[in-house]
């Protein structure tokens, strides 16, 4: 014990005590420069006016609780001085030599008040042209009787953190035999590994981390299914989100809600996984996720296959039509018949225009059907999206490859609307061309377009640049394009906007296998 007070004695003093002397150095410095940039005192050098300088210097000394401040011209002599008398000779007690050349510097030194240390600082005039050198002193007398203040300081503090300490022990010691409930050694030995036992034969993967996100504990079915997914290595005390990025334990830790049964796919295999937060005493002291493989979700296969999407475009396709349907009851009540007959007569008119044009080039219903909603969308968004008039879409051979085409394409083209949100001008361009077994799908926008660095992270799952909790749309129609083994652009043009394009195997449904 004693040992250890005569380390922290040497290495508090070897600390504390030089401290002691740069806070007074500074202190005196700091004063010397406010001085120094004092017109006043800058404009009694140029002009050889020592009094009111001389005056200023007495209430700073007093205000402070200094030694002295004196100042003096370039050629050592003092403009001010405690003793009025000395005013006007020259300084006494060196090391204005840096000071006169331009350079601060501190130093010790003994004058006519005794010794001192000593601040100097050089005075410029609104020239930039130096007049003068502004000395600040400290008592050495003071200095080194609050060195031995702090001495005696930290002998107190050790004397008494030492008394604190022993009895922190006795209480500590008391406190830990209540919290292992009477249990020896051996006991919370067996324990643990009965424990360890447990979660390594659990036949779910685990995964924990503590409150800063850093794994501690991940079992062997944790690391099996995960190594079979390409994640391989040692996870302990590396962070969550460097180990399993998709994974967003974080996000539990920071918002401390539970997350059950979220589907995860992780290189080609589906996680199904259930995150909770650890709270110890009702604060969250970590997070532990369970997961296990499987590979056929009803949820995801409902979101990646465009169900989704599907109801989308048909809620749009509602929604204008009842806003149509509002118009009509409105012009009854108010008797406007022929008006009315007019406005329906329009209304179908362009309907049919527009469901002809769609089924003249899309003839795969569940397509034109989709098409439809998503014009609905884009004019109640006020965008011009058009399906190109070379445009061919036969219907196709297998129902799942038009789900997959329906989430290539309504993510797209929404990705595309959110772009140009707030744009004057809003068009967005849709076209088919099928050909020989093969179809390609592209979809243009005339928004700000994609910079070069961005143009593999948007294909990312979680990547945006909209904010948290997005970035899906195109991951899934990098995924979907993928499941159809085609392949995926993005095409540079000479005008502002994105174009993207997708360029699958298509196969026709019965005998229409002529390219168009």
């Amino acid at each position: 014990m004693m040992l250890v007070m005569v380390v922290l004695y040497i290495v508090f003093r070897n600390q504390i005590i030089p401290q002691t002397r740069h806070a007074l150095e500074d202190k005196a410095t700091a004063i010397a420069r406010t001085i120094a940039l004092i017109p006043l005192v800058s404009e009694g050098l140029n002009e050889g006016r020592s009094k009111e300088i001389q005056a200023y210097t007495s209430k700073i000394t007093r205000r402070n609780d200094i030694m002295f401040v004196v100042v003096i011209d370039m050629h050592s002599i003092r403009y001010s001085h405690p003793d009025p008398s000395r005013i006007g000779k020259s300084f006494v007690g060196g090391g204005q030599k840096a000071a006169l050349h331009g350079e601060e510097s501190i130093s010790e030194g003994e004058g006519l008040l005794g010794k001192s240390l000593r601040a100097f600082v050089p005075v410029y005039n609104n020239r930039g042209a130096q007049v003068g050198v502004v000395v600040v002193g400290l008592s050495m007398e003071r200095v080194h009787r609050l060195i031995r203040q702090n001495e005696w300081t930290i002998i107190a503090i050790l004397l008494s953190g030492a008394v604190l300490g022993a009895a922190g022990a006795m209480v500590l010691a008391r406190k830990i035999k209540q919290m292992m409930f009477g249990m020896e050694p051996s006991d919370i030995s067996k324990l643990l590994q009965e424990r360890s036992a447990m979660l390594q034969s659990t036949r779910e993967g685990i995964i924990a981390v503590d409150h800063a996100a850093r794994i501690s504990m991940i079992n062997r079915e944790a690391e099996r299914l995960l190594g079979t997914a390409g994640i391989t290595g040692n996870g302990m005390t590396r962070h969550i989100a460097d180990y399993w990025p998709e994974l967003r334990l974080e996000q539990v830790l920071s918002s401390g809600e539970s997350r059950q049964d979220q589907e995860l796919e992780l290189n080609g295999i589906t996680l199904l996984v259930s995150s909770v937060p650890i709270q110890v005493n009702g604060m969250i002291a970590g997070a532990i996720a369970t997961f296990r493989d499987k590979t056929e979700l009803a949820v995801l296969a409902e979101r990646l296959s465009g169900i989704s999407v599907y109801a989308d475009a048909l809620r749009a396709g509602a929604h204008e039509y009842m806003n149509k349907l509002h118009v009509i009851m409105g012009m009854t009540h108010m008797g406007l018949y022929d008006e009315l007959q007019q406005y329906i007569s329009g209304t179908v008119s362009n309907y049919q225009n527009e469901i002809g044009s769609i089924t003249r080039q899309i003839k795969d219903p569940v397509m034109a059907g989709f098409l439809l909603g998503k014009l609905s969308r884009a004019r109640e968004a006020g965008t011009d999206l058009q399906l190109a008039e070379d445009s061919y879409l036969p219907e196709s051979a297998d129902p799942q490859v038009i789900h997959q085409l329906i989430t290539i394409v309504g993510n797209l083209l929404d990705n595309a609307m959110e772009v140009l949100e707030g744009q004057r001008m809003k068009e967005i361009g849709l076209s088919f061309q099928y050909e020989r077994g093969r179809l390609i799908c592209t979809v243009r926008d005339n928004g700000p377009g994609i910079p070069e660095p961005l143009r593999e992270q948007i294909f990312v799952q979680g990547f945006s640049t909209k904010g948290e909790r997005r970035g899906m749309g195109l991951y899934l129609v990098r995924k979907s394009v993928e499941k159809l083994q085609g392949q995926l652009q993005i095409i540079p043009g000479p005008e502002p906007g994105t174009t993207f394009m997708a360029d699958v195997p298509y196969a026709v449904k019965g005998d229409e296998t002529n390219d168009h």
